[in-house]
C-alpha cells in the first residue's frame, strides 16, 4: 500500500459549524419587521448525515444522506441553513449529500474539471504503491399534510387498527376516518399515545379556540414534563393486547414443490411505495388551479415558478388557502421558514405577527419533517420547543399547545431504561414511578410505526413452531416437521447457516447479522426451506443484491449445483440445468420489485404474498414505512428473518428498523461467525469494533493515496479510476465506484462526476446534461439509487440502461430523478459492491465522518480499496470514538410492550 500515515498524532477536535448567514445577509427575518419579502422558492439542501442529532450545533458539513431518499414530503430541497431539524442553524454546506435539482436541459456535469490539478507532484497509484505500509498505523482504539394547513378536518371515533388498515397507515395513505382517527390520537390496541382529542378545522390553518380537553390535554402534558405525575397516571386502563391471529392451517401431507417462474426479462427498476398522485395537468401541461396560484404568488412577492409545486401540494384551493394561511407555503418542498414570512408580510401586512397561530402550526410541521430527513420519526417535546425558539417563534410551550390542540402534532410517552445503578422496582410497588420521555411526531410516522409493531407481533404470535415427523401418514402441523428441518441443518454449508435453519425451524420471526461472507447464511436458509417444499424467497435492497443472492442460492446445498449451470449454452442444451437456474432466480427478489408485485410469488386472494418464508438482506436498509408495507404484506403464521450488517449506515428514509429489533430483544437474534475473508474483510471487521488496524495487502488490495486538499483529491481520483487502478489491478473504469461523503464542496459528486465525466466520456451534454456512455444514478423512488448507463434520448425522454433492464426517464423528470454516477454518497452504494471502490475522504468533510459511514464505504469494494485520504487524524478519531449519530424513534418501545419477552427462545 501506499500511504505516509493514515492515522498521526492527536486527533484535533472537529470544526465547529457556524452559523449561515441567510441569502441576504441576514438571520431568520421577525416576521411583521421592516425588511422586505424574502424572496420564496426551492433552494438547494446539503441534508445533513443519516445519524445526525437534530439540534446538533455542530453537526458535519460531510454530510451523507440520499438527496431523494431522505425527502419526506416527495423529493423537495430545503436550504442549507435550515438543515438542522431543530433549527439550531448548523452549517450543512460544503459536502453535505444532497444535490441541488439542475433546471430542465441543464447538466450537472457542467463547467471545467472542477478541482483537477494541472500539475505538481505525482502521489504514486497502485502500480508504484510499496506494500510494507499499511491503513491503520498509529491509530487509537476506542406526509403527512403540513402542520400550517391545519389538522385532519373532523373529529373521529377510535378506529380498530385492523391489518387492512394498517396497510394504508403504514403508507401514509389512511381515508379520512383514519386519518380523523389518527388526529383525535385513537390508534387501536397497546398504543402509547396520549388521547388528543381532534377540533374540528376547515383545512384552511386559520386561528381556532381550543376545547376544554385540550386545555386539559395540555396541563397533562406540562404534568408530564415537570415530573409532578407520572405519565402512567393519566391511563385508566392498561392498553388492550391484540388479540392473536388464528393459527395457520397444516400444510398437506406431501407438500408440493412450487412450479419455478421462468426467467423474465429484466423489468424497469420499481418504486418501493406508490408515486404520490398528481393532479391531471391541463392544457399545456399546466396543473389546474395554478393561474389562480400564479396571482397570489405575485401578490406576496413570490416566485411565479412555484404555482405548480404549491397547486400541487395544496390541491384545487390552493389560492384561497394561501390567501387565508399564507404558511402553509412551507408545505411546498424546499419553501424556507424566512421565505414565507416574508410571503406573509407581503399578503398580511400589519397583521402578520411572530406569534401568530398559523405561523406557529406550520412551522411545528415544517420542523418535524425536517427531522424525519435525519431519521428521526419522533422529537423530544424539550428539542422541538428549543428549534422553535430558534425560529422566532416568540411562546414555543403555546406553540406546541396549540398544534396538539390542532391535531396536527400527536404525543406519546415512551417508558426510559431505569439509569445504571438504579435499584429495580419491586413488582408489588404499583405506586413506584417509570422514567418517560414525552415525544411529538406527525401521524404518517406514527402509524407507521405503530403499524410495523403490530405486524411483528401478529408473526410472532400467529406462527406454529413444527412438531415431530408424521406418524401414520397423518400430516405434519406448520409445514416439515422437525426431523426435516434438523436434516437441512445438517447438510448446511457452515455451523453459523445451520444455527440459523435450526432457529427459523422453531421462530416465526428471527434477527440475523453478520458481514457480506455472512449473506450465504440466509441464502443457504431459503434453498433449504424450497428443498422442504415451503414457498420461500430472499429479498435484497438494490438489483445488484439481487444478483449475488440469485447466485449464492444456486451455490447452495440442495440447489442441485450438477443441475444448475452458470454457462447460458449449456443451459440452454440442459433442461435441468436451466429450471436449476429459473428457480434461483426466481426465489432472488428485490424489496421494491416484491412490493410492486413485479417480482416474487404474487399475492394471495387476501391480498398476502403467496410465500412461507421471507429473508429480508439488507435490512438495516429498510426505512419504517417500507418495512410497514412489508411485514404487513405477509401472511398469518409466515416465517420472517432480518439480516444485515449492524455496521452499515441505517436506511436514507425515516427510523432504525432493524437496530430497533435487535435493540428490543423480543425475537431469537443469530449471530454469524463467519469472517469477511482479505485484506479487505480484516480491515473492514477491525472498523466494526472501532478499530483502525493494520493489514497486510500483498497484492495491493487495499492503497492509501494521501493528499493535501480537495483540488489534488479530484486529481488523484481521476487517475485511479482512469488509469492506475486499471493498469495496476486489472479492473477497467466501469468497474470501479467513487464514492465521498456528500454532493456539494470541492470534492463532492458534483466536482468528482465532471471532472470524471470530462476524462472517460467527454461530451457536451446534449441531453440534459447528459451523453450517451455516461454512468448515471437513477432514483426511481426515494431511498433507492439505481446505477445506470445513457442510451439515448428522444422525445419521449431519456433512455437508461439499468442492468440490462430499459428505462426511460420523462424529460421533465430527469433533472430530478438523475445525477452522473462514476461518484455515489455511501447512502446511494449501500447495498451494492463494485469489484474496486476509490474512497474519498476531503479535508472539509470530515466533521461528518462516523464510524458507520466509514465501514459502508471502505467494504463496497470487492477486489480493491483505494483511500484519497485527507482527513488525517479525523478518521481514526471517528472510528474509534463516533460510531453512529441516534436517531429518535418509538419502534423499539412498541415492541417491548406488544412482543412478549418469551419469544426470543
Amino acid at each position: 500500500m501506499s500511504t505516509d500515515r493514515l492515522a498521526g498524532e492527536a486527533a484535533p477536535a472537529p470544526e465547529e459549524a457556524a452559523e449561515p448567514a441567510q441569502p441576504d445577509g441576514t438571520g431568520t427575518p421577525d416576521p411583521g419587521g421592516p425588511e422586505g419579502p424574502a424572496p420564496a422558492g426551492p433552494d438547494p439542501d446539503p441534508t445533513p448525515d443519516d445519524h445526525s442529532e437534530p439540534g446538533d450545533a455542530d453537526a458535519p458539513s460531510g454530510a451523507d444522506r440520499n438527496d431523494a431518499g431522505a425527502t419526506a414530503a416527495g423529493r423537495g430541497e430545503a436550504d442549507a441553513a435550515e438543515a438542522p431539524t431543530a433549527g439550531a442553524g448548523a452549517a450543512h454546506g460544503g459536502s453535505a449529500d444532497r444535490e441541488p435539482t439542475p433546471p430542465a436541459g441543464q447538466g450537472a456535469s457542467g463547467g471545467p474539471k472542477a478541482g483537477q490539478d494541472a500539475g505538481g507532484t505525482q502521489t504514486p497509484g497502485p502500480a508504484e504503491a510499496s506494500a510494507d505500509a499499511a491503513p491503520g498505523a498509529g491509530a487509537g482504539t476506542g406526509a403527512s399534510a403540513a402542520a400550517g394547513q391545519g389538522g385532519p378536518g373532523g373529529t373521529g371515533a377510535p378506529a380498530d387498527r385492523n391489518d387492512a388498515g394498517t396497510a394504508a397507515a403504514g403508507r401514509g395513505e389512511a381515508d379520512d376516518a383514519e386519518a380523523s382517527a389518527a388526529g383525535a390520537g385513537a390508534h387501536g390496541e397497546g398504543s402509547d399515545r396520549e388521547q388528543v382529542p381532534a377540533v374540528p378545522n376547515d383545512g384552511a390553518g386559520g386561528k381556532g379556540r381550543r376545547s376544554a380537553a385540550a386545555e386539559a390535554l395540555a396541563a397533562a402534558v406540562r404534568a408530564v414534563e415537570s415530573g409532578e405525575r407520572s405519565a402512567a397516571s393519566f391511563f385508566n386502563d392498561a392498553p388492550a393486547r391484540r388479540p392473536a391471529a388464528p393459527a395457520a392451517p397444516a400444510a398437506p401431507a406431501t407438500p408440493v414443490r412450487e412450479q419455478p417462474r421462468a426467467a423474465a426479462p429484466a423489468v424497469a427498476p420499481a418504486p418501493v411505495r406508490p408515486p404520490s398522485v398528481r393532479p391531471a395537468s391541463g392544457p399545456g401541461g399546466e396543473v389546474p388551479g395554478s393561474g389562480d396560484v400564479r396571482e397570489v404568488l405575485a401578490a406576496g412577492g413570490a416566485p411565479e415558478t412555484l404555482a405548480g409545486p404549491v397547486a400541487e401540494t395544496l390541491g384545487e384551493r390552493a389560492a384561497e388557502a394561501l390567501r387565508e394561511d399564507p404558511w402553509q407555503l412551507l408545505a411546498v418542498p424546499g419553501v424556507r421558514p424566512e421565505q414565507a414570512d416574508g410571503f406573509a408580510r407581503s399578503l398580511l401586512g400589519p397583521d402578520c405577527e411572530p406569534g401568530d397561530e398559523r405561523r406557529a402550526l406550520a412551522l411545528t410541521g415544517w420542523l418535524l419533517e425536517r427531522a424525519a430527513l435525519e431519521g428521526h420519526t419522533a422529537l423530544e417535546s424539550s428539542t422541538l420547543r428549543d428549534a422553535l425558539a430558534k425560529v422566532s417563534v416568540p411562546d414555543p410551550d403555546e406553540a406546541l399547545r396549540t398544534a396538539i390542540a390542532e391535531g396536527a402534532v400527536l404525543v406519546f410517552q415512551d417508558a426510559l431504561d431505569a439509569p445504571p445503578g438504579a435499584r429495580p422496582q419491586a413488582a408489588d410497588d404499583e405506586d413506584a414511578e417509570q422514567p418517560v420521555r414525552v415525544l411529538l411526531g406527525l401521524d404518517r410516522y406514527a402509524l407507521a410505526e405503530e403499524s410495523l409493531a403490530d405486524a411483528l407481533a401478529r408473526l410472532a404470535s400467529t406462527f406454529v413452531p413444527p412438531q415431530g415427523g408424521a406418524a401414520d401418514g397423518e400430516a405434519p402441523t406448520g409445514g416439515p416437521g422437525a426431523p426435516a428441518w434438523e436434516g437441512a441443518a445438517a447438510a448446511a454449508p457452515t455451523a453459523s447457516a445451520a444455527e440459523l435453519i435450526r432457529t427459523v425451524a422453531a421462530h416465526g420471526l428471527v434477527a440475523h447479522s453478520g458481514g457480506e461472507a455472512a449473506r450465504a447464511e440466509p441464502a443457504a436458509l431459503v434453498a433449504a426451506a424450497r428443498a422442504l417444499g415451503l414457498r420461500a424467497y430472499a429479498a435484497a435492497h438494490s438489483e445488484d443484491g439481487r444478483r449475488r443472492l440469485a447466485a449464492a442460492l444456486s451455490e447452495a446445498p440442495g440447489a442441485d449445483p450438477e443441475a444448475s449451470s452458470a454457462d447460458p449454452e449449456a443451459a440452454s442444451a440442459d433442461p435441468e440445468a436451466a429450471s436449476a437456474d429459473a428457480d434461483a432466480a426466481s426465489a432472488a427478489v428485490t424489496v421494491a420489485g416484491l412490493l410492486a408485485d413485479a417480482e416474487g410469488p404474487g399475492r394471495d386472494e387476501e391480498g398476502a404474498l403467496a410465500l412461507d418464508l421471507l429473508a429480508v438482506l439488507d435490512a438495516p436498509q429498510l426505512d419504517v414505512e417500507t418495512a410497514a408495507m412489508l411485514v404487513e404484506s405477509l401472511p398469518d403464521g409466515a416465517r420472517l428473518v432480518l439480516s444485515g450488517d449492524p455496521g452499515v449506515l441505517w436506511s436514507a428514509g425515516p427510523g432504525r428498523v432493524f437496530a430497533d429489533l435487535v435493540a428490543a430483544r423480543r425475537c431469537p437474534q443469530v449471530v454469524s461467525r463467519t469472517p469477511d475473508p482479505g485484506p479487505i474483510g480484516e480491515l473492514v471487521s477491525g472498523i466494526g469494533i472501532g478499530e483502525l488496524n493494520q493489514v497486510e495487502a500483498p497484492g495491493k488490495e487495499v492503497v492509501i493515496v494521501p493528499v493535501r486538499d480537495a483540488g489534488e483529491a479530484v486529481h488523484r481520483t481521476v487517475q485511479l479510476v482512469a488509469d492506475s487502478v486499471p493498469r495496476a489491478i486489472g479492473i477497467p473504469a466501469e468497474q470501479t465506484q467513487v464514492i465521498t461523503p456528500g454532493h456539494g464542496g470541492a470534492a463532492g459528486t458534483r466536482a468528482l462526476n465532471a471532472a470524471l465525466k470530462a476524462r472517460l466520456n467527454p461530451g457536451p451534454g446534449r441531453f440534459g446534461g447528459f451523453d450517451p456512455g455516461d454512468r448515471v444514478a437513477y432514483t426511481p423512488a426515494p431511498g433507492r439509487t439505481v446505477p445506470g448507463t445513457v442510451v439515448s434520448a428522444d422525445t419521449e425522454g431519456l433512455r437508461l440502461d439499468c442492468a440490462g433492464a430499459p428505462v426511460v426517464v420523462p424529460r421533465t423528470e430527469v433533472g430530478e430523478l438523475v445525477r452522473h454516477g462514476w461518484a455515489l454518497t455511501a447512502h446511494q452504494a449501500a447495498g451494492a459492491r463494485w469489484p474496486a471502490a476509490v474512497v474519498v475522504l476531503p479535508g472539509d468533510a470530515t466533521a461528518g465522518l462516523t464510524r458507520a459511514w466509514i465501514y459502508t464505504a471502505f467494504s463496497r469494494g470487492e477486489r480493491h480499496l483505494s483511500v484519497v485520504h485527507g482527513a488525517e487524524a479525523a478518521l481514526p478519531r471517528a472510528v474509534a470514538e463516533i460510531p453512529f449519530k441516534e436517531r429518535t424513534t418509538r419502534l423499539r418501545a412498541l415492541l417491548q410492550a406488544q412482543v412478549p419477552a418469551g419469544s426470543t427462545g
